[in-house]
């Protein structure tokens, strides 16, 4: 499938790939504004005010160019190099994707002083293009309906949308891009509507990025460089966090796996820092030795941008850039304007030079830090695994399981039940350190980091060896009250600053166990299990329904406290057994939108952090039920 996947991430394709085609006649120029509307009907509409797909019979076809792009691949404007010098979408399969996994499309075009319109059902048009009345406007209007048949779910999230485009205003600066809502099940019988409009563009994105966080000097660096084919933006600033957030991106698709353009920027910021620093003194001669990227990019923020008439992406999505000749034009483009905003800016570069030397005198630290824990692991068990790991007996690691388990009684629940063949079992003692308030260093040498670590096999940070993982499947499981929560999110902070790959490869899960067991009999050899208030009233009521005598007069609906309370079978039944359990996999849309969310949950702004909760306070997940 060119979009993905046939669940929620490629339902979500169509909308972009037709936002992108809109988006392209931004780059070129003639449009300004996008509109998107989620119909109360399920369907979508998307609007733009630039040229309009062109109307037009084409001889050889017989058809109007529009029937052609909207049934034919690979027949879009973007393949023709007059008409777009730089383009993103999915492969160009763009509009006629989409029309082949709806029920119905209709296209709105105005052109040429009139309207055009046709409707399409099941991919096929019910009659040519026609033409209507009189208009002086021009742009293009596509409404279309998902399959529900080719689809797991045609069930629009607002946010995950509303995320997308507001990254994409950034990311056309004065580009207006309004999103509406009209279903009534979704907004509470309102229609919603935001509207995003960025004249800074990149550095309003880096702006926003920093908002919750302590800026470690005054101004946002920007800067621009175009060249034959190519061209580069790029705006930074770092933070007094101690993590790196630097995104990618090529012709506005969002290259999650970074390429050559970051490649280049990487080197270019690392050379840069280190001869300023030397030529400040800062670094002396003969006795200390250079900063590394790690230590340069500690607390980056930072957006890079590039434009390319013909990009080379790696993999379907495009999730890693791949034109060797990003990386030299990056790398230049970067060499020539830090050393310039450097030289301009001596007090600002200072505080970058002093928060980097810090980070280097922590790495360093951390780095004493690994060896001990790795000496001290081996003398414990022999083997270099934490001595308090449970270890299954195969070494087969696409089939072997990891439980984080919260607590020791758990963790002894845990490893009774548990299948030992491919199972381990890690208990972690409290609450884990909170990374994002802690420097590597510190975070090293924190004894249950020291363990996950170890057992996980993959080192950290630029150490990150993801072959190395020695469990495909890493499954947190805590408790399923608010504590429980409050702990998953901790580890999730520690996975994704210290081991994001393991996220991006779909290694992570959370466990779900149950809140409530309801006893249908006196000894509870007939139960059922319940993981919200909600779902135990609907259990209790279907098993009324069906003839079972209510449970509750006679108190058999048991509340777990926490996984402590389950027996080794219980726990297995309920929360272990692959054939029985419920596992949600923890995947990572966009990255930026998950930085900001952890900076707010864990950071030191509590402002920041009652906001969000306030904001929030209606969704059932963040209830202590």
């Amino acid at each position: 499938m060119y979009i993905g996947s046939t669940g929620e991430r490629g339902l979500h394709h169509l909308v972009y790939e037709i936002v992108d085609n809109a988006v392209d006649e931004a780059l070129a120029g003639y449009a300004t504004k996008i509109d998107i509307t989620l119909l109360a009907d399920n369907g979508v509409r998307v609007v733009d005010n630039g040229r309009g797909i062109p109307t037009g019979i084409m001889p050889k076809e017989n058809r109007s160019a529009v029937e052609v792009v909207l049934t034919t691949l690979h027949a879009g404007g973007k393949f023709d190099s007059q008409s777009y010098a730089v383009s993103g979408g999915l492969h160009g399969v763009g509009s006629a994707v989409v029309n082949a996994l709806s029920t119905a499309m209709d296209v709105e075009i105005k052109q040429n002083g009139h309207f055009w319109r046709q409707r399409y059902e099941m991919s096929k048009p019910l009659a040519p293009l026609a033409k209507g009345e009189g208009t002086d406007e021009t742009g293009t209007t596509i409404t279309f309906w998902p399959d529900p048949d080719i689809f797991e779910t045609t069930a629009w999230n607002y946010e995950t949308l509303s995320r997308r485009f507001q990254e994409t205003a950034f990311l056309n600066k004065g580009l207006t891009i309004t999103l509406t809502d009209e279903r009534p099940d979704h907004v509470n019988g309102e229609v919603h509507t935001v509207t995003y409009c960025y004249e800074g563009g990149l550095t309003d994105f880096v702006q926003h990025l920093n908002t919750k966080k302590e800026a470690a000097h005054a101004s946002i660096i920007s800067f621009e460089e175009e060249g034959d084919g190519i061209a580069v933006e790029i705006a930074m600033q770092w933070n007094n966090s101690y993590s790196e957030s630097v995104y990618t991106f090529a012709n506005m698709i969002n290259t999650a796996e970074g390429g050559t353009h970051e490649e280049g920027f990487r080197a270019a910021l690392t050379t840069i820092v280190n001869r300023y620093a030397r030529e400040q003194k800062f670094l002396k001669e003969g006795k200390d030795d250079n900063l590394s990227g790690e230590d340069v990019r500690e607390g980056l923020t930072a957006i890079i941008s590039v434009k390319l008439a013909d990009p080379q992406f790696e993999g379907q999505t495009k999730a890693k850039l791949g034109n060797t000749e990003a990386k030299s034009f990056v790398q230049k483009a970067c060499n020539d304007h830090l050393r310039d905003w450097f030289e301009r800016n001596p007090g600002e570069a200072k505080d970058i030079i002093n928060k980097s030397l810090q980070a280097s005198r922590a790495r360093l630290a951390a780095r004493q830090a690994r060896d001990l824990t790795r000496r001290k692991s081996l003398l414990e068990s022999g083997s270099g695994l934490p001595g308090k790991l449970a270890d299954c007996q195969w070494n087969d690691p696409e089939k072997c399981e990891l439980f984080i388990v919260e607590g020791d009684s758990a963790g002894g629940s845990a490893k009774g039940g548990r299948d030992s063949r491919f199972q381990a079992i890690l208990p972690i003692r409290g609450k884990i350190l909170n990374v994002e308030k802690a420097r590597i260093d510190k975070v090293l040498k924190n004894n249950e980091v020291q363990a996950l670590i170890t057992a996980l096999g993959t080192g950290v940070h630029d150490e990150f060896d993801i072959a190395k993982l020695r469990y495909h499947k890493v499954i947190l499981m805590a408790d399923a009250d608010v504590d429980g929560q409050h702990i998953n999110t901790l580890l999730l902070t520690l996975l994704f600053r210290f081991m994001r790959p393991l996220i991006e490869a779909g290694h992570v899960y959370l466990s779900c166990p149950p809140l409530y067991k309801i006893k249908w009999d006196r000894k509870g050899e007939d139960a059922s299990y319940a993981y919200s208030d909600a779902e135990r009233d609907a259990v209790i009521a279907e098993g009324i329904a069906n003839g079972k005598a209510d449970p509750r007069p006679r108190d058999n609906v048991q509340r777990f406290k926490g996984l402590g309370e389950m027996n080794a079978g219980q726990l297995w039944e309920t929360t272990m057994n692959p054939e029985t359990r419920l596992l949600r996999l923890v995947t990572l849309d966009d990255a930026a939108q998950a930085d900001d969310l952890f900076s707010v949950l864990m950071g030191e702004d509590v402002e920041a952090r009652r906001d969000f909760i306030i904001r929030n306070a209606r969704d059932v997940r963040f209830l202590d039920v």
